[in-house]
């Protein structure tokens, strides 16, 4: 098994696991913002592990768009034409690089807040957004087949 092909199952992998850690991060942070809970150390552990997971996934998905076959498919004329590869070397990446500015900057602003409502209005504003990003440009045909 080649070096390409592990960081493509982990980058795959470790999808589901971000899905599922900023799906929860989200719900969580809604919950705790309409429901005007007080911020605890579940609340910040939640956001905490979103950001990393996400963090680690786009490390992984850096690796994988520089291997030599995906750089091989970087024909921009050609692939804008083919919606499948223009979602996979250009709107998938950039994307998830927003999603992952949003949460960081989520993370961060929330971390500035004093009350609890702050906390979690930030989180829930960048987080859901960010949720929505990587929602929009996952290769759904892809991943789910």
């Amino acid at each position: 098994m080649s070096i390409e092909t592990i960081v493509l199952k982990a980058h795959s992998g470790w999808a589901y696991l971000l899905l599922i850690v900023l799906t929860i991060a989200t719900i969580n942070s809604l919950i705790g913002y309409f429901g005007k809970k007080e911020f605890g150390n579940k609340d910040f552990s939640l956001a905490l592990v979103g950001l990393i997971v996400t963090h680690i996934q786009l490390l992984l998905g850096i690796a994988l768009y520089v291997t030599p076959s995906n750089l091989a498919r970087w024909d921009v004329e050609g692939a804008m034409g083919i919606p499948a590869v223009r979602l996979l070397i250009l709107e998938h990446p950039l994307m998830m690089i927003i999603a992952v500015a949003l949460l960081t900057i989520g993370y961060s602003k929330h971390k500035k807040k004093r009350v609890s409502q702050g906390k979690f209005k930030m989180l829930a504003i960048f987080y859901s957004l960010a949720l929505i990003v990587v929602l929009s440009r996952l290769p759904w045909t892809q991943w789910l087949a």
